[in-house]
């Protein structure tokens, strides 16, 4: 059955790339079809009731529709079981990955991604310097972050996994708005955007910015 992925007409959603990524890796034929969000198109033409929850990215395989980016990873990984896997194989490894996922995700890093949203990876670099509170964000990830990231090998597990591209995405906030990044964590990020399926969408190319609504 045909899948098609909805992005984001700009190419910056994070959420997007993470699902651009997981289709990539799963090596599954798919047609993306842009959203423009800055015009309100996610709002028109039945995408709200089709989605449940009106966002990007969002699926549809063969008429079902699933929104949000970790359970299209988590059916992509139960619809193709016999591609590459997106977690990990270890129980408790895909346990861990998941917590990584969720606190990316979660209000401790949500200062670093309003602060340095993804516009200013793609498009005009960030102008202001981090707030306090931002600052202490960062401070966590770089903690975090260093308990996660294993010695002696690329990836946080045993293999590359999801994790590893979602990790990278929001260390490249600041790498590509020219912080401070300590040397292991940014290595290791930096490895992770030359992976082919991560390396394509970042160097997709965008049409001109348009900020979204407020």
């Amino acid at each position: 059955m045909k899948i098609i992925l909805y992005s984001d007409a700009f190419w910056i959603s994070p959420w997007v790339f993470t699902a651009h990524v997981a289709l990539r890796e799963k090596d599954a034929a798919f047609e993306v079809r842009e959203v423009k969000l800055h015009d309100g198109e996610q709002k028109l033409d039945g995408y709200p009731s089709s989605t449940l929850t009106g966002r990007v990215p969002a699926l549809d395989h063969g008429g079902f529709w699933l929104a949000e980016s970790m359970a299209i990873v988590e059916y992509l990984e139960e619809l193709l079981p016999d591609a590459p896997r997106l977690l990990p194989e270890s129980v408790k490894d895909r346990a861990r990955a998941r917590q990584l996922c969720s606190w990316i995700r979660s209000m401790d890093t949500w200062p670093i991604a309003d602060e340095r949203p993804t516009s200013t990876m793609f498009y005009e670099r960030a102008k202001a310097p981090l707030s306090e509170k931002a600052e202490r964000a960062v401070s966590k990830l770089y903690e975090v972050a260093g308990r996660f990231l294993p010695k002696g090998r690329p990836d946080l597990f045993e293999r590359w996994c999801i994790a590893d591209a979602e990790l990278a995405f929001i260390v490249h906030r600041l790498i590509m708005n020219g912080h401070d990044v300590p040397a292991r964590l940014r290595d290791y990020a930096e490895a992770q955007w030359k992976r082919p399926s991560v390396t394509e969408w970042v160097t997709h190319a965008r049409i001109p910015f348009v900020p979204y609504p407020s």
